[in-house]
C-alpha cells in the first residue's frame, strides 16, 4: 500500500504543479456493522501521504460508487471537467465501482494501476493474492472503461 500512495503522491504533485483540479474522496461509512471507515477513526482518514491542500475539495462518500449521493457530477458538470484521472484504494471495490459509474456518466476515465491497491480476497474458500486481485481489475477496467496507465506512462502522455 505504501507505494501505491507514493506514487499517488507524484501523481497529486504533477496535478499541483500543472493548477490542474485536484478533488479527494473520503470514505465514511454508514453502515451499522461496519469495521472500517467508520466516523472518527484513523480508518476514516485519508492517507497523510496525499493529505488535501485546505484550498482542495474533499467529497465525502458513504458507498464504494463515488457518484452515489455525493453531489460529485454536479460538482464536475460546473468545473466543465470530462477527463477524471483516478487512483486510490481499493482497486476491486470503490476504484472498479467509481470508474464503471464515471464512464456511464460519460467521463473518460484514466486509472493510475500503481498508484491504487488492494487486499487479499477469499472465495470458495480459495485465497486470492492481493497483487492478482488488483490486475484482474486493472485488466478489465482498461480499454472498456477507461486507459489503466502506471505512473510513468501516464507523464510521458503529458
Amino acid at each position: 500500500m505504501n507505494s501505491a500512495a507514493d506514487k499517488a503522491k507524484e501523481l497529486l504533485s504533477i496535478f499541483r504543479k500543472n493548477n490542474w483540479p485536484v478533488l479527494h474522496v473520503r470514505h465514511l461509512s454508514i453502515r451499522a456493522n461496519a469495521t472500517f471507515f467508520i466516523p472518527e477513526t484513523i480508518g476514516s482518514e485519508i492517507n497523510e501521504t496525499v493529505r488535501p491542500l485546505e484550498t482542495e475539495t474533499v467529497v465525502i462518500k458513504n458507498y464504494p460508487n463515488i457518484f452515489r449521493n455525493t453531489g460529485l457530477n454536479d460538482l464536475l458538470h460546473s468545473l466543465e471537467i470530462t477527463n477524471l484521472v483516478i487512483c486510490g484504494a481499493m482497486s476491486h471495490m470503490c476504484i472498479d465501482t467509481s470508474v464503471r459509474a464515471a464512464f456511464d456518466l460519460g467521463y473518460n476515465c484514466t486509472v493510475i494501476s500503481d498508484a491504487c491497491a488492494t487486499r487479499d480476497l477469499v472465495f470458495n474458500n480459495e485465497k486470492v493474492d492481493a497483487a492478482k486481485v488488483h490486475l484482474s481489475f486493472m485488466a478489465a477496467l482498461n480499454g472498456t472503461f477507461g486507459k489503466v496507465l502506471n505512473i510513468d506512462q501516464f507523464k510521458s502522455s503529458l
